[in-house]
């Protein structure tokens, strides 16, 4: 399984650069920094879902 490879060679690294001390850190701001992205995406999706056609206002301005 190349995925799997291609996560033990970055972790290797990771650890050789940074050193083990910096390592959990890294990967908290990390884990913290991936949440944040994905709820302002699920946000994004969650508005676009909300905006129907009757409420835009290029449609208004069509009406009008």
């Amino acid at each position: 399984m190349p995925g799997a490879t291609s996560m033990v060679v970055i972790g290797i690294t990771a650890l050789i650069v940074f050193g083990p001390s910096k390592l959990p850190d890294i990967g908290r701001a990390f884990g913290h920094s991936l949440r944040e992205f994905k709820n302002a995406a699920e946000g994004i999706i969650q508005d676009d879902d909300k905006q129907t056609p009757e409420n835009t206002t290029e449609d208004k301005e069509e009406k009008s």
